[in-house]
């Protein structure tokens, strides 16, 4: 299998190489007073009141070691999804198999509160912008909503079968998109909530921009779409030649409020202008004709904070690093088994996947070597959560357990 590259037809003039003049305005958002107006004009919006508030990775696992922390195992079936408190980033929130969800520290493992009352396997799992709220929800459609003082279930709603969750990132306002395509805008306790009608095709991935003001959505049909938060107006949609052949399955937005990533299972990954809706630059996981769309799908893709840097994680195991501007691979990083999360470390030049052979890795993007590894688990990682510093790795996995790495010990 070649290395990746940039993927054919992703090279004119107008579209292959990141152009500052693309750039319409960049929202700086650093600061309390912009997250309070940002949660002002959430709260502004006019929303009507709809009603009540085992399969394992290929090769062995790397068991040698285990060189976890803490070990969570109050779950009984795969644990599917973590979330990371991100106020004190004390706290964890895990969702799993068993139809239940569990808030629990992350320093001994003691569980805060136990979210039950789904009807079907808890898929998605996370923190408000405040850790005050999480969400947890299942894949039958039932969301619901705990107060983490009170440790309390303060709202529920039911959809249609569940793709993904997504906070507010100053608001208590939690946004999800259905089989059915559609994306539901909610506040949260009150229940007013707004739907962002789709196309007939499935709503697969979102992500809800750092401006606060716009969302990201990706579709079963490879579509992406840039919607107003408050108008409710899809103001971009990219697809076509610029777009993906495949379902969309990940997404990532640069702090800048203007760069968007998507992967989909067609093996490709493309940057967007999220203010022109241009595609910048696309890159392939796999062979561009051919090949086996389920070994080369891609799962996993990142927008460096400090550099201009995208990475790409596929099922076929490769981690390809590339230069935004140029489109050029710098690196192409192997893994025996299939990548299903990567996160680039808030600042500098780390880069952490995880694997479906079980282990957490981080890379040098410099150099596109392994700094470190991460090992414990006996089955197939199926989610990963970073803190901000990088110390604090925490996954979960097939093998029923979440972990706790803490990179900051002496002996690491």
């Amino acid at each position: 299998m070649g290395d990746p590259g940039p993927v054919a037809g992703d090279t004119d003039s107008d579209d292959a190489g990141f152009d500052e003049g693309d750039i319409e305005e960049v929202i700086e958002l650093d600061g309390p007073e912009a997250d309070d107006a940002l949660a002002d004009e959430m709260d502004e919006i006019d929303l009507g009141n709809h009603g009540y508030g085992d399969e394992g990775a290929e090769g062995d696992m790397e068991m040698m070691t285990d060189d976890a922390d803490v070990v969570f195992s109050k779950h009984i079936g795969s644990v599917f999804c973590i979330g990371l408190d991100r106020t004190t980033e004390s706290l964890a929130v895990t969702g799993g198999e068993d139809d239940k969800a569990y808030v629990w520290r992350l320093g001994d493992g003691e569980v805060l509160m136990e979210c039950g009352g789904h009807k079907d396997s808890v898929t998605c799992a996370c923190f408000s912008h405040n850790s005050a709220l999480v969400a947890t929800g299942d894949m039958g459609g039932l969301v619901k909503a705990w107060d983490v003082n009170s440790r309390e279930q303060v709202w529920e709603f039911e959809v249609s079968d569940l793709e993904w969750l997504d906070w507010h990132v100053a608001a208590p306002v939690l946004l999800a998109g259905t089989v059915d395509g559609d994306v539901w805008m909610w506040k949260v306790p009150s229940g007013d909530c707004k739907t962002f009608q789709g196309h007939g095709s499935q709503s697969t991935a979102g992500k809800v921009m750092p401006d606060g003001k716009r969302l990201c959505v990706g579709y079963e049909d490879g579509t992406v779409k840039v919607w107003d938060l408050k108008q409710g107006a899809a103001l971009h949609t990219l697809s076509g030649h610029q777009g993906h052949t495949g379902a969309v399955t990940c997404m990532d937005c640069h702090h800048d409020n203007v760069l968007v990533m998507s992967g989909a299972t067609d093996g490709t990954a493309r940057v967007w202008n999220s203010a022109a809706g241009k595609c910048v630059s696309g890159y392939s996981a796999g062979p561009e004709t051919g090949g086996d769309e389920d070994t080369n799908s891609v799962e996993a893709v990142g927008l460096s904070r400090s550099q201009p840097l995208a990475a790409v994680g596929s099922l076929n195991g490769t981690l390809g690093v590339y230069d935004i501007p140029t489109g050029v691979q710098r690196h192409k990083c192997s893994h025996p088994g299939g990548i299903v999360r990567l996160q680039w470390a808030e600042s500098g030049y780390l880069l952490y996947t995880s694997c479906l052979d079980g282990v957490t890795r981080i890379w040098d993007s410099r150099t596109g070597a392994t700094v470190k590894q991460l090992s414990g688990h006996s089955e197939e990682i199926l989610d990963m959560a970073v803190s901000r510093d990088g110390n604090i790795v925490l996954t979960s996995s097939g093998d029923n357990t979440a972990r706790v790495f803490n990179l900051q010990k002496p002996e690491r």
